[in-house]
């Protein structure tokens, strides 16, 4: 698209073409995961600008517009070609345009005398966004549209969960074509999953029913980047596990989306927590903010991300150590460049040493860039361990993994919610709700009493519990409540031995857990599923193969042998700790791929908001 939508060519040096990227809000939040602002520029881009921000006119330059075709989108476009912005217009629809607003475009054309300036209009087919290599997001921006509270709300109309529906299946029809794969489909019964499979399943079919036009045949499907195996898709619905969103975690990329403001893999933060107070009387001084971009061509992130936080912290230190090392080494050198006197020995070691610095002086960039990447994990990390420390995050989750696991608790649940130094009372929240999600009986209704004053007491809302509470009588008449395996930690002994005394991370009073391996409900529906097996959990799953045209669903050959790739998505949000599971489960899986999706990405305090909006009486 960035080259015109022709193929880039390869090993050419000419210059690229000199262009102007004009996206909207969704725009920019698919590219901004992807490409940074340097790789734009080796591409040609020299703005890139909104499209409902005040531009001027540059009409020697071609623009390439990526926006969605929204009403007022098309409007701006027209009022660009009427006002003669630029040389020449490619459009390109995030979404498939619709004939009418098409025709607005070309009236628009006509009378600003513009029709050979628009040289092409394209259909992108990618409106969702790309985290991770597999991962993706539908929705950033309107998240709201389409999160966990729109969809479960008590007063929703049939049409609203209708128009709901038809946005998310929008999206993961572009992802599928995209892919360039038409998967098999499986989802459970009776929930807003089942009612996106229905929807993606007949916009699948009636896209293959039109040979001429279907987006799965001819030249993207020739270059399938898969195997001939066709993917599995499964549909879960956030209802399934309602305990995990809420779980406080321990691994280093779920920490930050937790404790952070870490949104499409960037993470903004204050600058200097330290500030000196300001006079009496005078406005207290604005922080400064510094965003740090956590992306795949960082190698201590891409190795890391997963990690529990311990290791991070310890590894982090270790590059720290080496890098000073390998600074001290150019400054020793620089100094021994200093030297006087005629003697052999001397000049032999100049030759020597010169070598030594010009490779020295030539590993500089190398060594910058390791520097930038360490402090900038440096800096995370120590902002997520005062988080930890400051809210002794490390006891909750060890007793949230106990309570998940059916293990024996150690102390009880009304110390920690009444301890004032354990955490925010949103963390006691969290710890609670987990509880009466995972426990076998509800409390009774003198516990609970109890419970709710001392959350009162605490500073808690108990919204959040009273939906959780509706939610629980509803599902408990339709199934069983979700099992979260043996999963347990095992506390390690003291950091002191990791930690050397110079260490930059004082991990004095934090508990070094290890992760146990367990598979999350997610992760184990998506298991039954990819092996064929045979489990309660999910023998009554929906099947829909959009390529057969017709046959109801229990005529429907089934494929039998295990998938090798698949993708799960959660409709109603997802979060790092599932998406980690699943990285972990493949890991153990030899060639198998998988990928997560979810309707939005959201943190424990962004779905208790969802859940209080919802539990308001």
């Amino acid at each position: 698209m960035l080259n015109f939508n022709a193929p880039p060519l390869k090993n050419t040096t000419a210059e690229p073409v000199w262009k102007v990227l004009i996206y909207d809000r969704f725009g920019q939040d698919i590219i901004s995961p992807l490409l940074s602002v340097k790789e734009l520029r080796d591409m040609g881009i020299t703005l890139h600008l909104l499209l409902h921000s005040d531009r001027e006119s540059i009409p020697e330059v071609p623009a390439i517009y990526f926006v969605m075709p929204t009403e007022e989108n098309i409007n701006r476009i027209c009022q660009d070609l009427r006002s003669q912005l630029y040389e020449s217009y490619y459009l390109n629809f995030i979404s498939a345009i619709s004939r009418s607003k098409l025709e607005d475009i070309a009236n628009a054309a006509l009378t600003a005398n513009a029709v050979s300036q628009v040289t092409k209009v394209y259909d992108q087919y990618l409106n969702f966004i790309t985290l991770e290599d597999d991962m993706f997001l539908l929705s950033h921006q309107n998240k709201e549209l389409i999160s966990y509270h729109a969809i479960n709300r008590a007063d929703i109309q049939d049409t609203d969960m209708e128009a709901i529906m038809d946005n998310i299946v929008d999206s993961l029809f572009c992802f599928f074509v995209t892919l360039g794969a038409v998967p098999i489909i499986r989802c459970p019964r009776g929930n807003a999953a089942e009612m996106v499979a229905v929807k993606l399943d007949k916009k699948l079919r009636e896209n293959l029913r039109d040979a001429r036009n279907s987006l799965f045949t001819g030249d993207n499907m020739a270059a399938g980047q898969f195997s001939f195996q066709r993917p599995l898709f499964v549909l879960a619905d956030r209802n399934v596990d309602m305990a995990t969103p809420l779980h406080h975690t321990w691994t280093y990329q779920a920490l930050i989306h937790d404790v952070l403001d870490f949104q499409l893999n960037r993470v903004v933060m204050e600058e200097g927590a330290g500030a000196e107070p300001s006079p009496a009387g005078a406005r207290p001084k604005k922080k400064p903010r510094k965003t740090y971009d956590l992306t795949a061509a960082d190698k201590f992130w891409q190795k890391h991300k997963g990690s529990p936080f311990p290791e991070v912290a310890e590894s982090v230190q270790q590059e720290l150590d080496t890098y000073r090392a390998q600074e001290d080494e150019v400054k020793r050198l620089k100094s021994i460049m200093g030297l006087e006197g005629e003697d052999e020995g001397a000049i032999s070691m100049l030759s020597d040493n010169t070598a030594k610095l010009t490779s020295a002086v030539s590993s500089l960039p190398e060594l910058l860039e390791k520097k930038r990447l360490i402090d900038l994990h440096t800096n995370v990390a120590t902002a997520v361990l005062d988080h930890i420390k400051s809210r002794k995050l490390d006891v909750y989750f060890e007793y949230e993994e106990k309570l998940m696991s059916k293990s024996t608790l150690d102390k009880s649940l009304l110390d920690i919610i009444s301890d004032p130094d354990a955490g925010t009372p949103e963390d006691k929240m969290r710890l609670f709700l987990i509880y009466y999600i995972t426990a076998q009986q509800a409390p009774s209704e003198s516990d609970l009493d109890q419970y709710k004053t001392a959350l009162l007491d605490a500073g808690c809302d108990l919204s959040p519990l009273n939906y959780i509470r509706q939610w629980k009588t509803f599902t408990k008449m339709a199934a069983a409540p979700a099992n979260y395996g043996n999963s347990g930690v095992k506390p390690m002994g003291l950091f002191s031995r990791v930690m050397n005394s110079g260490s930059q991370f004082v991990m004095e009073g934090v508990k070094n857990l290890v992760l146990k391996q367990h598979n999350l409900p997610v992760t184990r529906i998506l298991d039954n599923l990819m092996e064929m097996k045979s489990h309660p959990e999910t023998d009554d799953y929906r099947y829909f193969d959009p390529k057969l045209l017709r046959g109801s669903e229990s005529s429907i050959p089934r494929n039998k042998n295990p998938f090798q790739e698949a993708i799960v998505f959660v409709v109603g949000g997802g979060n790092y700790i599932e998406y980690q599971n699943l990285v972990d489960y493949t890991k153990f899986k030899q060639g198998k791929k998988v990928v997560y999706g979810c309707s939005e990405l959201f943190n424990a305090s962004q779905f208790i908001r969802q859940l209080s909006q919802l539990g308001q009486k």
